[in-house]
Formats: C-alpha cells, sequence, structure tokens
C-alpha cells in the first residue's frame, strides 16, 4: 500500500508541472477555519486539539504551493459550508466528513475519526442509544455529529437533540463535566483531549461507524487544486511525514491517567496562584511561555519549593547545585530564585541545540535535556544518525533515547549510560500539563504589565473535585 501511494503521489505531482497556477495573481490559498471571527491562527493553534493540526496542515500545503495561507474563521460549521458553497474561500479544513457535504467536492482523508457519547463520571453506565431517552443530547450545530443524531431520532423519537452554533466540542465536554449537560456527542480525538482537559469525563460508549476526515473544496474550485491538494495528501502519508505531524499535536494526549490530571487541576487551583506571577516574569525574561514553564515545574516538583531528589537536585525546578552556581542561586528552596534559574537554563538548553532543529520539536528536546542533559541528547542524536533517523525531529527521538540505556549502545558513547526513556515520559507529560494550562489560564502579554488596565482572569473555571 505504502508503494502504491508512493507512486500516485508522484504520477500526480507530475501531472501539477506544466499546469498554469489558478492563483497566480493573487498569490494567496483563502482557508476556511472554525473559530470566532475575531479569532487569530494563532490562538486556534495555542488552544491545540483537531484545529490546531487542521491549521498546519493546510498552512503546509499552501507553502507547497508557493502561496500566502489565509485563514477566515467562521462561527459554526454550517455557516462554513454556506461560505464556502459563496465562494469565500477555496477550501476548508475543519475536522470534516464528506458524507454529509455531497454538494461540495472532498480530499483524499488525512484522518479516520469515530463519534463519542460523553456522559458525566457519575451518571450510570450507558450501554445504548436507547437509554438515553428524555436526557438532552449536545452537538455542534451542522457537525457529522448532529446529522448522525437526526439521522437515528426518525427511528427512536425519544431522542432530544441540542445543537449549538457558537461552542466547541471542548467547550460542551467542559459544560458535561460541570453537569450543566447531560451528555454531548464528539469526535473521539477531540475527547481524548478533554479527558485530560476534563477528567470527570467519560465514554459512555461509540456511536455509529468511522468515517473519515476531509478537506472540502468551493463547487467551482479549480480542479488543479484538488489535484495538487490530494498529491500533498498522498505524499505526506508516503514519507511519514503525516505521521510525524499526527504526533505533534495527538502523541502525547494517552499519557497520564485520570488521577494525574485530576490532582494535577487541583493543584492549579491550590498552588499555582502562588507562583503565577514568577512564572511570568519568567516568561518576559527568556520567551518561553510561562504555562510550559509553569508546567515544567510540575513535572519537577508537583510545585513544592522544598522539593528535594536522591541525587541532590532541589527546588521547585530541581536545579542541580552546578547550575545554581553557574546561575548565582544562592538558595535552591527560595522559589523566586529557582524559577527564574530554571527558565534560563531551559533557554540556554534550546539556544545550545543545532539551528536546523524547527519548534516546537527544539523545545521538545531542550527539556530533554533538562532531565539527562545535554551531553546524553547530543549521544542520543549521535545514535540516530547511525540509524538512519531523523536527528532534528522529536517524533524520531522519542524512540532513539531509550537506547541509552542499552548497553549496545552506551558502552560506545563517552557520555556513558542515560535515562533516555525516563526523558521522554517527563516531556510527554509537560506536554499534557501545559495542554491543560493553555486551555485554563491565559497567556501573558507585556501588556499585561501595565498599571492601569484590568486584570486578565483565567481562560475557563474548572469544577474542583
Amino acid at each position: 500500500m505504502r508503494i502504491l501511494l508512493i507512486l500516485l503521489a508522484f504520477f500526480l505531482g507530475s501531472c501539477e508541472q506544466g499546469r498554469l497556477n489558478p492563483f497566480e495573481k493573487t498569490r494567496e490559498l483563502t482557508i476556511l477555519t472554525l473559530g470566532h471571527p475575531s479569532s487569530e491562527a494563532e490562538e486556534t493553534e495555542e488552544t491545540g486539539g483537531t484545529a490546531a493540526f487542521d491549521l498546519e496542515l493546510a498552512r503546509r500545503l499552501a507553502q507547497e504551493l508557493g502561496l500566502k495561507s489565509v485563514f477566515v474563521p467562521v462561527p459554526n460549521d454550517e455557516e462554513l459550508i454556506r461560505s464556502l458553497g459563496n465562494g469565500k474561500a477555496s477550501l476548508a479544513a475543519a475536522w470534516l466528513s464528506p458524507a454529509e457535504k455531497s454538494q461540495v467536492t472532498a480530499s483524499a482523508p488525512y484522518f479516520e475519526s469515530r463519534d463519542v457519547l460523553v456522559t458525566h463520571e457519575a451518571t450510570l453506565p450507558l450501554r445504548n442509544i436507547r437509554q438515553l431517552a428524555q436526557r438532552q443530547i449536545h452537538v455542534i450545530a451542522g457537525s457529522h455529529q448532529e446529522n448522525l443524531l437526526r439521522q437515528m431520532s426518525k427511528t427512536n423519537a425519544a431522542l432530544k437533540i441540542i445543537a449549538h452554533r457558537n461552542l466547541r466540542e471542548l467547550d460542551l465536554m467542559e459544560r458535561v463535566a460541570a453537569r450543566r449537560y447531560d451528555a454531548a456527542l464528539v469526535s473521539d480525538a477531540e475527547f481524548d483531549i478533554g479527558i485530560n482537559l476534563y477528567p470527570e469525563l467519560q465514554k459512555a460508549f461509540e456511536l455509529g461507524e468511522s468515517h473519515p476526515i476531509v478537506w472540502l473544496f468551493a463547487p467551482d474550485t479549480d480542479p488543479d487544486l484538488v489535484a495538487r491538494a490530494n498529491a500533498f495528501l498522498y505524499r505526506m502519508q508516503a514519507t511519514g511525514e503525516l505521521d510525524r505531524l499526527k504526533d505533534r499535536y495527538f502523541g502525547h494526549i494517552n499519557r497520564l491517567t485520570q488521577a494525574d490530571t485530576s490532582r494535577f487541576i487541583q493543584q492549579m487551583h491550590d498552588q499555582l496562584p502562588k507562583y503565577r506571577t514568577l512564572f511570568q516574569n519568567a516568561q518576559l525574561a527568556t520567551g518561553i511561555d510561562w504555562r510550559l514553564l509553569a508546567a515544567l515545574a510540575y513535572q519537577e516538583s508537583q510545585w513544592n519549593p522544598s522539593a528535594t531528589s536522591p541525587t541532590g537536585v532541589r527546588g521547585m525546578m530541581m536545579i542541580t547545585e552546578d547550575t545554581a552556581d553557574e546561575l548565582e542561586v544562592s538558595n535552591r528552596l527560595d522559589p523566586a530564585q529557582s524559577i527564574p534559574a530554571g527558565a534560563q537554563y531551559l533557554a540556554d538548553l534550546r539556544n545550545m541545540l543545532p539551528a536546523e532543529i524547527s519548534e516546537p520539536d527544539r523545545l521538545w528536546m531542550a527539556l530533554a535535556a533538562y532531565n539527562l542533559g545535554m551531553g546524553h541528547l547530543k549521544a542520543a542524536r549521535y545514535i540516530a544518525g547511525t540509524l538512519n533517523a531523523d536527528q532534528n525531529s522529536w517524533y524520531a527521538m522519542k524512540q532513539v533515547l531509550p537506547l541509552l540505556a542499552q548497553p549496545k549502545y552506551y558502552k560506545r558513547l563517552k557520555s556513558g549510560k542515560g535515562r533516555g526513556g525516563e526523558a521522554v515520559i517527563m516531556v510527554e507529560n509537560i506536554r499534557v500539563y501545559a495542554d491543560i494550562l493553555n486551555r485554563h489560564e491565559r497567556p501573558f502579554r507585556a501588556l499585561d504589565m501595565i498599571p492601569g488596565l484590568p486584570d486578565r482572569q483565567p481562560r475557563l473555571s474548572v469544577t474542583k473535585r
């Protein structure tokens, strides 16, 4: 199958040459996404999930075509299809299924999805849709989930379907977690993210069959664009780049248990407010998002300023004595010294990495070096080279780092044995904690320091357990 995909990709790619570029005048590719009209692509990327994955994939298509990507957010699926039909954009990238939108052209599939019924953990177990009689099921208006329930309601009139036009699937799950809604029908990819943000949730059961996720094109789209987009997707799949991109957005989300995330959210309420300003000041000094720094600190010490390990690292950021001396930290147990020092150490590690490592892989590798040392990370990169693995890809390095604990590899290294597997776990945990903080805590901007401006409160309220 992979060989067939490669051949098809090259065939379609060869067909592209000699064709006129349908965007020769504008040099722009207009892409519809889901979001409020005032939102920017950066905000969508920050929230993560399927929306950010779609943005990145569509942006890469535009880059391959030599075009500037222009993202136009629309509030809901219905408006997205209407705007696509009115010619306001060339394509829509918003986790869409082709079946219910037969009037528009669909791309080759780039993901498979299932629909999941989500309830609160205190809800009695459900085994089938008939048990939801007299309960309200909340969905996004115009979505695949709404269409599926509407079809089912023809034979099950007791279904009560509530469709929302100005919410997202994560918003529905937040309301189920707060027991404001009985149940919600969402995609399995969004549920896997939501269960980390709201551990009170549970998956009741899957509904319907697996269905493909595609891009949708305006009815009058030049066939050349459709052919190029399909060639791009086939090539991404054939080269493994699509798997790497999926790992970037979804590869870490199943690392923690619900008990882990519940504990983190409780600590986020109880402990984080004491240190928020210190993390924000560290962001100003290093340029690293304060929420990522807070996630690192939680992984290291659970935000305990007096934490001490058997190996001698101490404080909230678990700094070694040598690092403390280098950064002029007189008291590692003082959060006002530990947090900025840990942030600076991480920034220094990131700056030490080769320039060809791009973000966010660069940051993930710096976090790995924070855990096991730059010497061991360089050794793992050397091993990657001997195995023809991509030294600049976190996706590849996740597979290589555990080899540092195998005599077959570490006996040939000056750095010796390393705890590469632990470093991978640490980085992936931090990514989950950062995702949770990105959902519940607002980003910090320098303008927030100006006196007289209104305080910026946390993004969303979260139910305490």
